[in-house]
């Protein structure tokens, strides 16, 4: 298929897959006019790319189920080096969550303490 179809079916632009492919995550044949030229495997790669994307992966950390998905796998996470980066991002995630549940806290005591002073007036 044609870039502007691969753009179409996967939902992102032309553009998003020159991108992908200059990162070296794409990889389209030539046509003998020059075409790029794309197979049902491209379209489950940029798939993959777009999901990890959504919840917050960076291109470089999304090369792993790209390599998992080529190698033949169902999927891009079977992989040790995908899973491996899920556990990174995993600690990543629930660190953040300490931090902001830490914030929160702080938040809703300075809360209470503006509520009381207040009552006291």
């Amino acid at each position: 298929m044609l870039i502007g179809e691969l753009a179409r079916q996967a939902g992102t632009s032309a553009r998003t897959l020159r991108y992908y492919e200059a990162q070296g995550l794409v990889r389209p044949r030539r046509c003998a006019n020059g075409y790029r030229d794309y197979d049902d495997t491209e379209l489950r790669v940029v798939g993959e790319i777009r999901s990890l994307l959504a919840v917050g992966f960076g291109l470089e950390d999304i090369r792993p189920f790209v390599t998992c998905l080529r190698a033949g796998n169902p999927s891009g996470d079977v992989c040790p080096d995908s899973i491996s980066v899920l556990r990174r991002k995993l600690a990543e995630v629930d660190a953040g969550l300490a931090r902001l549940a830490g914030v929160r806290e702080q938040l809703r005591c300075q809360l209470d303490r503006a509520r009381a002073d207040r009552r006291r007036r």
